[in-house]
């Protein structure tokens, strides 16, 4: 059996604080707080959402107990999970901050009872694997906490709701957060470098055994390096074929995907991601189905539709779905003027790189026709086709809604869709079901305010592709 340790051991001075047990497996949390830190914070504290502690540290140390029943009730394992846990100061600023995060401590390939040859578990699972701790010395699963969240430098305003029942409002749900970073302790993880491609010693996870591009039709263990670093960009290709997680689409995920279809000419015919708007009406289907016509105006306006258009660019985009650019004003100006001109929706191509394309803020209760974004690169995809439309005379026609034949979350084949954005983010990339999931996923790279507590269907797929790597 080969071992990989990847974060150092536990402090001498931790010690065992709360642990419990069920009938599927036992997770003890191990306080590694110094004195009147974290855990140990004798700060008093009224109880709320029935989290009955008297004390801050009580109270912190019941929300991560309530994670770890859940995934312990779910879980089975005849050998303790130890989780190692500290409050600390992460990464933050007013306006963002790191929440938290946890991982294996170690990882192991080719031992017996190992599901698959050749491939790195985490520690907690080798345990459960094989029936015994590999490495006694060392806690299964290392977890910190932002310990300044919600001060007036670190996410201003949004501390933690330790409350048990997810009645945070505009609070992070600490237990939601912690049920999530324990998840990744469990497996829900690639070890494999993502950025470079490079497996841990030349081995791949088992995460990488189902991980597949479906633009080369390749699994993540058989690519070479840069295929494997190319493919971590693709967002919307990068999927999951997992048999178990992948039976449990229909189960979970939203009927209808929210899509800009190419419908003609035949040479560019296909579906493009978008990033749905907060404002105007609701994608539907069948949807808006039109011509595409580019804002082309004179200066200042040129593309960017922040003012009325012209009499001759509104007459064509009248009837037509408009395509402007981002800048310069915001997003529900530009469908204003848009609809003012009388186009029946707003496409908007980004001005910077990257994928998939986010939704569109901003609120007019006036805007009634429907707008979605689309990435940089789509944008000048789709310019370059409607220049083609003026010299070929072969206009761009497309449908603006929700794509039934897909769940919010997957692709055509029904196969869970993973994150890969462009660029690359460290440490949510690859690991992480994708922002498409509709309804919202525990393990997606966000702590969304709907998400409960749950890890199984109907309402969640992490355990059901935490058994497709050998849970």
């Amino acid at each position: 059996m080969k071992r990989f340790t990847l974060n150092a051991a536990a402090a001498a001075a931790a010690c065992l604080f709360a642990s419990s047990a069920w009938a599927a497996a036992t997770i003890v949390i191990v306080n590694g707080d110094p004195a009147n830190v974290g855990f140990n914070d004798p700060t008093v504290v009224a109880p709320v959402g029935g989290n009955a502690g008297t004390t801050l540290g009580v109270q912190r140390l019941n929300a991560f107990q309530a994670a770890a029943n859940k995934w312990g009730a779910t879980l089975t394992s005849t050998t303790p999970i130890r989780v190692l846990a500290t409050w600390e100061a992460l990464t933050c600023t007013a306006t963002s901050a790191v929440l938290g995060s946890a991982g294996a401590t170690e990882i192991f390939h080719d031992f017996d009872g190992a599901p698959q040859a050749g491939a790195w578990f985490g520690k907690a699972q080798t345990a459960k694997l094989t029936g015994s701790d590999p490495d006694s010395s060392v806690a299964d699963i290392r977890a910190r906490f932002n310990i300044n969240l919600g001060k007036s430098n670190c996410l201003a305003g949004s501390p933690f709701y330790l409350g048990l029942d997810a009645n945070h409002g505009t609070a992070v749900d600490l237990v939601t957060v912690l049920t999530h970073e324990f998840g990744h302790g469990l497996g829900f993880q690639t070890y494999t470098n993502g950025s470079t491609g490079a497996q841990l010693g030349g081995v791949p996870s088992v995460w990488d055994f189902y991980l597949k591009d479906s633009t080369t039709n390749k699994l993540w263990k058989d690519m070479t390096d840069p295929e494997r670093a190319a493919s971590s960009l693709k967002s919307g290709k990068l999927v999951w074929t997992g048999p178990i997680a992948n039976s449990y689409v229909g189960t979970v995920l939203q009927q209808g995907a929210p899509a800009l279809t190419l419908i003609s000419p035949a040479s560019i015919a296909g579906s493009m991601l978008v990033g749905s708007a907060s404002f105007g009406p609701a994608l539907s289907s069948p949807g808006r189905t039109g011509e595409i016509m580019p804002v082309v105006d004179t200066a200042p306006n040129l593309g960017l539709a922040c003012g009325p258009l012209s009499a001759l660019n509104a007459a064509a985009v009248n009837g037509k779905i408009a395509l402007v650019d981002r800048g310069a004003c915001a997003f529900t100006i530009k469908a204003k003027a848009l609809q003012d001109a009388g186009a029946i929706g707003m496409i908007v191509a980004d001005n910077v790189p990257g994928s998939p394309p986010p939704g569109l803020g901003g609120s007019d209760p006036s805007v009634t026709i429907p707008a979605v974004r689309i990435s940089q690169d789509d944008g000048i995809a789709l310019k370059a086709a409607l220049a083609k439309r003026t010299r070929l005379h072969s206009n761009v026609f497309a449908n603006l809604g929700v794509n039934l034949a897909l769940r919010a979350g997957a692709d055509a084949a029904g196969r869970l869709q993973m994150f890969a954005p462009n660029p690359y983010q460290p440490g949510s990339s690859v690991s992480h079901f994708d922002v498409s999931a509709f309804p919202n996923l525990l393990m997606e790279p966000a702590i969304n305010n709907d998400l409960t507590h749950e890890v199984t269907p109907p309402f969640d797929l992490s355990f059901p592709l935490l058994r497709d790597v050998g849970w």
